[in-house]
């Protein structure tokens, strides 16, 4: 079962804030975020893209797209006849 805990929200100019636990930080200064059915989901923000899907690997039981990927042959078209 995934960690739980309680964050304390705060204003910060005109904006909310989330003083996060020190379990649950993140590294660097973003985040992604997006809004979910059960709430606000927050996610490290990683621009490297191997990094990235290191940690999908990392996250997921079986490595993401681990046979690569099967694109099927892009049909060859007449174009303007």
């Amino acid at each position: 079962m995934a960690k739980t805990g309680v964050a304390k929200l705060f204003r910060n100019g005109r904006s909310q804030a989330v003083r996060l636990p020190r379990e649950f930080r993140f590294e660097g200064d973003r985040v992604r975020i997006r809004r979910v059915a059960e709430g606000v989901l927050l996610e490290p923000l990683i621009s490297d893209a191997p990094r990235w899907f290191a940690e999908l690997d990392r996250l997921n039981s079986e490595a993401f797209m681990k046979k690569g990927r099967k694109q099927p042959v892009t049909p060859r078209r007449a174009v303007f006849k």
